[in-house]
This record gives structure tokens, sequence and C-alpha cells, in this order.
């Protein structure tokens, strides 16, 4: 595997223009970068290699022949792709189908660029001179008109910094144009000082604090599949994933999971937007082509605040050589972000030993198809997989979590929470510290009425790592199932702190709920309303208010949505709301026999249905089902002894008796864990 600097098209001849202005927009080749009205917009590699070309070539028709050679000079890549790249940058620059301002399709033969462009910057860097004006590229010299080739591009450093430039309207005279170069000059030397200044005060701090000073949030987004051929799709979210995996052992970032970039897939990347959205002030965006065997990555690391490109990179290499790509890319993020590493995570994070390049593709496939929700199929990859090459402790992780959720989402029960049990222990076995099997076997233990054993885990996953915000989650989690409910608002808040996106990806901070703070908890659900889960704590919320008219409507979309286990319950509150007593019964029996047949697990939601059985007057099935979820690991004592919906069981003597049982197993684990 190789890794190289992006090429940048040039023209020919002795100049090369640093600027190119049409319209509103800037060119920038010092940056790479397209500015409009002095503010960046959103472009992917080859997308601003394809608009140079056009650029410096304006008024002329470039045939698509000459401009794949161009801009793919090294591969046979499809029509297809230039097609693709054309109507990005017609996106980009705010072309409406019809409306072409700016490239004109010659049709069956290529395109042209027909804005007016003015080049200029290198003359001026050389000689600073009048003679160095704007000039209209495409008119006077046959240099302008010849053919873009490309050639190799500087290698941009950590130290430059970009500064916002918004190009002349109009010819400028030389007084204009000596003031910008002065001024271009006077901030370079500034930038340079302050890199100076910054290098030397960060090498003169201790360890300790120059990782909280350089500490960074940081997304990595899938990777854009130039030829968007279904077959390889996968690539761009999973190889994403592999890198994000591989940073989680990293304590001086903090980066975002996959669940928060899952939905860039694909997408056109406005990047201010996206760094708002995810609230990290470091983007790695990037794309990718295969052509048979061989696969080349192109990739950016961006400073968002400042708009300054730390790094970027290609790299080419064989198909069977992917394991290298997360390893590659982690090694540079690391290096261009300049984070010190302990001598443990420097350990954490190098290379993974080989594995069967077949068995690590069916690993690929498998983990997007987890992250699409999609777990049968996604269980068929990975076992694929672990039957290739058993040695891989990642591998085994997903596996297990596919088996989990099959077992939670799918009604799989039992029998695949043995399998994803033994998963989770395979992949311990192989590597002792892997992050993601502490977690997933942890949510696992809570879940199927082992809590007490997952807290370790979780304890020592944040030894590993205490900025992962998923671990603090789910400690809060485990807090919550024991009664901890202070403890576990702490930890949940503590994760919302390190990754504000925990609420927006749909989690929800049950506890406020349980401590009778209802408007805190409506306030802190994030506003999905095409979430079907989410809908469901909304009624919930909503119902504990007393607020029945809008709770029942928020029940019934969610069963509408996506008729699962909790909005069925809901849809049981619903009934109960409207008086249809009967109907509302008929569900939550079927729902608990469904249970019980197949063995699921979360005695939290089997403690939902008690409470609806109660509202509906069915105190013997509320019992049955309130002891079942103590039983099963859900022992919130101080919730159950406040929960005005379990009122009509007080007077019940087996209620004493399950509140008592409660308070044995919270006192016991509050003796062991505080």
């Amino acid at each position: 595997m190789s890794t190289a600097n992006q090429f940048e098209p040039s023209l020919r001849g002795p100049s090369k223009p640093q600027f190119y202005e049409f319209g509103t927009f800037l060119l920038d080749t010092i940056q790479h970068a397209l500015l409009k009205e002095g503010k960046p917009v959103a472009l992917t590699p080859k997308t601003y290699d394809t608009l140079l070309v056009l650029v410096q070539n304006s008024g002329r028709m470039l045939s698509k022949d000459e401009l794949m050679k161009s801009l793919w000079p090294d591969s046979f890549v499809e029509e297809s792709n230039l097609t693709q790249q054309v109507s990005m940058i017609r996106r980009a620059l705010g072309e409406s189908p019809g409306d072409a301002h700016f490239i004109v399709t010659v049709p069956g033969r290529g395109y042209r660029f027909t804005a007016e462009v003015r080049s200029w910057g290198a003359e001026a860097e050389r000689l600073g001179t009048a003679e160095s004006r704007p000039e209209l590229v495409g008119e006077g010299t046959s240099r302008s008109r010849e053919l873009v080739q490309p050639s190799a591009g500087a290698p941009e450093t950590a130290a430059e910094k970009p500064q916002p430039v918004s190009g002349p309207h109009e010819r400028r005279g030389r007084k204009t144009f000596q003031r910008i170069i002065l001024v271009f000059a006077v901030l370079a030397l500034l930038g340079l000082a302050i890199a100076v200044i910054t290098k030397s005060v960060y090498h003169s701090q201790p360890q300790t604090t120059r990782s909280l000073v350089g500490a960074r949030s940081l997304a990595i987004l899938p990777l854009q599949n130039l030829r968007q051929d279904r077959d390889n799709d996968f690539l761009g979210f999973s190889l994403a994933d592999a890198v994000i995996t591989k940073l989680g052992y990293v304590s001086a970032l903090t980066v975002r999971p996959s669940t928060a970039v899952q939905k860039y897939r694909n997408q056109l990347i406005d990047i201010p937007k996206v760094a708002a959205d995810l609230s990290v002030d470091t983007l790695l965006t990037g794309n990718f082509i295969r052509d048979g065997d061989d696969l080349r990555i192109t990739y950016q690391l961006i400073d968002v605040k400042t708009e300054r490109i730390l790094g970027r990179g290609t790299i080419d290499l064989k198909y069977d050589k992917l394991l290298t790509v997360q390893d590659n890319v982690a090694q540079q993020i690391i290096k261009e972000l300049e984070v010190n590493l302990s001598p443990s995570e420097t350990e954490r994070i190098r290379p993974d030993e080989p594995v069967v390049p077949l068995a690590y593709e069916y690993y690929l496939r498998g983990v997007d198809l987890y992250w699409r929700h999609e777990f049968p199929p996604a269980i068929k990859m990975l076992e694929k997989s672990a039957g290739l090459d058993p040695n891989y402790a990642l591998t085994w992780a997903y596996l297990g979590a596919s088996y989990t959720s099959d077992a939670a989402f799918e009604f799989g029960g039992r029998e695949q929470y043995g399998k994803a049990q033994a998963a989770y222990e395979r992949a311990l076995a192989i590597q002792p510290a892997q992050l993601e099997a502490h977690l997933y076997l942890a949510n696992l233990l809570i879940d199927t009425g082992k809590v007490e054993q997952a807290v370790p885990l979780l304890r020592d996953a944040l030894k590993t790592n205490p900025n992962l915000a998923e671990v603090h989650w789910e400690l809060g989690y485990a807090y919550r199932f024991a009664g901890m409910l202070k403890e576990s608002v702490a930890e949940c808040e503590r994760a919302r702190q390190l990754d504000p996106l925990v609420k927006a990806n749909g989690s929800v901070l049950n506890t406020y709920l349980y401590l009778g703070q209802y408007d805190k908890f409506l306030r802190s659900l994030p506003d999905l309303r095409d979430s079907a889960f989410i809908l469901f704590y909304r009624g919930f919320g909503e119902y504990y208010q007393k607020n029945w008219a809008q709770a029942a409507r928020d029940f019934d979309r969610a069963f509408e949505l996506d008729p699962s286990l909790y909005a069925q319950i809901g849809k049981a509150f619903s009934d109960a709301i409207a008086h249809r007593d009967s109907v509302g019964l008929g569900i939550l029996r079927s729902l608990e026999n469904k249970i019980g047949e197949r063995g699921v697990g979360d005695p939290e939601a089997m403690y939902k249905i008690a409470q609806a059985y109660a509202i509906l007057g069915d105190k013997a099935s509320a019992l049955r089902t309130l002891s079942r979820s103590i039983e099963d690991g859900f022992f919130c004592y101080p919730y159950f002894t406040t929960d005005p919906l379990l009122n009509g069981l007080r007077n019940e003597p087996e209620f004493t008796g399950l509140l008592n049982l409660a308070h044995q197993r919270h006192e016991a684990f509050r003796s062991k864990f505080f």
C-alpha cells in the first residue's frame, strides 16, 4: 500500500494562477477550496479536481475522453463517474436543471465551462507588479486553451492556515492589487509566527496538559462511492466504522460513534452544517473507487473552525489489503492532530494481526448490515467471516451484537441470547481489552437480568478510555435498572457532555421519568417524529402528566409507524385512555405470551407491561408481570415506591412482598458498588 498526495490539475506553461474567480465564486488552488462570497463550499477532492480542469479551460469544449484521461490518468473508469462529478459541481454551484449558468453539456461530446473566469495570484507572488493583474482565462494566450493535465500537488502541512478570500469582481488597478498582496504577505507571516509560538508552547507543557489542550471532537464520515455500484457500497460506511473503532482507544479524542455518522452515507457533504449537526471541530471526509482488485481511497482531515485542511492523502492498494486501511488512516489522524498516546494506547492501536482477506470482506459486509438494522443477513455474513478466520475478535463482537439485536427486536429469543454471550466471550478470549465486546456484553447482561456482572465490565472499559460516551451511557443504563437514580443521571449526562448526539440518536434518559421529573424528561427527548420508540416515550411522559389526548395520539402514531414491542405497549395505554379495556388487555396478553414463548429479554419492558395491566384493572396479570420483571433484573426500588401507575396494586399483599424483594437486591447492589 502506498500513500500519496492527491494530484492537482494545473495549467501548462511557466505561470500557475493561484486563484480563479467566476461569478460570486473563488477557486483557491493553494487550499484546494471553493469559496462563495468568502465562505467554503463543500467539495470532494475529485469534484474539486474536475471543477479546476473545467475552469482552467473556460470557454473550451472538453471531450469526455479528454476529461477522464486527465482526471483518472492511471485507471479505467466508466463515463458515469464523470457524469456524477459534473452533477456534484452543478449542485455545489447552485445550478438548477435546465439553467446552466456555469457548465454547458455538449450532447454526446463533452462539457464547456461558460462563465467568465479571471485568474490571479501567481505573477503577483513572483514580481509584485501591476502586470500581474487578473487575467481572463480562455482569452489571449494559446496556453490557456490547452487541456489541463494532472501533476503532483504539494502536500499541505498542519501549520498551513487558509484565510477567507473574496476575489475581485472588476479589474483592479496596481495599488489595489499590491495592497491585496501585502495583506496576504502579512497574514502569512502572522500565521507562521503563531504556528512557531504555538509549537513552542506546546512542547514546553507537560504531557497530561497537552492532551487536554489538544483534545478534539472528531467525526469520521462514510466514504463516498464514486462509482455508485451497489455491490461495493458497503465499503464506504464499514471502513469508516473500522477507523472509528480503532480510535476508540485514544482518550485525547472524542470520536463520534457509527450511529451518529451513518446518516451521511452517499450524501453531498456541507462541511459547516455537518460539523454543527455532529457538534465536532474536526471532520474526516473522503471517497473511494474500486476497479477489480484495485482500490483507491482519497481523504482529507479538516479543522472546521479555521477552515483548514490539516492533512490529505490517497491510498492505493490491492483489495485483499483492506485491513490496512484502518491502521493507515488512524495513524495519519493521530499524527496530524499531534495526539500524545500513552504506552497502553500505543499498544492497543498497533496494526491488527493479518486476517484472511475474504473473511475481512464478510466482516465489513456484516458491519454494514448490522448498522442498517438488517440483523439476519448481518448474522449470515459474520458467521461466514468467523468460519473462514475464527481469530478476529471484532467479528465475534459484532456477531454477538447481531444475535442480541435479533433476539430483542426480531423476537429471536433465548437461543440467540445464548449465541450472543458465547460470541462475546470468544471475542474477549482473543482480545481481553476489546472495547466493543465489553460494551455489547454488558448490554446483554443487563437485559438478561445480570446487571451486577455488567457493571465491572463497563468500569473496566472506562479504565481503558474514560472519555467513551457510549460506555458512560451504558453504565447509566445499568444503574437505572438497579435503582441508583442519581448516579444514573450523572453517568448519562456525562455521556451527553462528551457526545451531545447521544440524545439526537434516539437514546432515552428514562431516569428523569423515574425521578418524577416529567417536564425534564420530555425536554430531554430527541425531536424524532418518525421514530416509534421515541414517540412511545413521548406519549409515556405525557401520560404521566395526564395529557391524555396528546399521549393517545403519540401512542397511536408509534404503533402505525412500527408495531414493535414498545409500540404495542403504548397501544394498550391508548386503549386504556379510550376505555377500550378489553382491546388493550388482548394486546398485552398476546405480547406476554409471545415474550414467554421466545424467551425475549428486557425486564424494563416487562415492567411497562405490568404498568399497563395495572391501569387496565387486571391486578393479577400486573402482579405476575411485575414479579417477572424483578426476577429478570429490573429492581429499581425507588421508582417502584413512587410510581403512580402502580397505585392500584399497593393494597395487595403480594405487592408488598415484591417490593421487599426489589429492595433487598437494590441494597445489595448499593453495598457492592458504592
